[in-house]
């Protein structure tokens, strides 16, 4: 297993001006992702993202900080920082944002696993971890987006 890169592809009827704020507007990313999220969509922006357990009430907050803002093309962002003030390696995510006809292709990669300095169980682990969690969010973005353009 490679465990460097992992990469999501989707297509929605929507213009590259829609996702991108989708992806990018934490008004809109907590609809389809985290159940809060705090930042300011520029570059070098830090934030939050917050998950809370439905079951024992408990959340987790995880630091974000954003890299790069390029309407409507390219959104970035690094997360899982190995320093709690944002410093050291931290994966990085991107949504590439290519028009398809009358919609638009979602290319969303995580890279920087390797680099986090994690030994081989527990990047093994985190790999499968973020995995199992872009094939459950991918999906809810592409109904969220779906739902978003149905609305009148």
């Amino acid at each position: 297993m490679e465990q460097g890169t992992i990469e999501r592809d989707i297509h929605v009827n929507a213009s590259p001006e829609v996702v991108f704020e989708v992806v990018s507007q934490p008004e809109h990313m907590r609809e389809w992702w985290p159940d809060d999220a705090r930042f300011e969509s520029v570059a070098g922006a830090p934030g939050e993202l917050v998950w809370r357990d439905d079951d024992t009430g408990e959340t987790k907050t995880v630091a974000f900080a954003v890299v790069e803002v390029d309407p409507p093309k390219r959104f970035s962002f690094r997360w899982c920082f190995t320093e709690p003030d944002r410093s050291g390696p931290a994966l990085l995510v991107t949504f590439d944002l290519i028009p398809d006809g009358t919609g638009t292709q979602i290319r969303m990669t995580e890279t920087g696993f390797r680099e986090l300095g994690w030994e081989v169980a527990v990047l093994e682990e985190q790999y499968r971890d973020h995995e199992n969690g872009w094939d459950h969010y991918m999906p809810r973005l592409g109904a969220y987006v779906a739902r978003l353009v149905a609305t009148p």
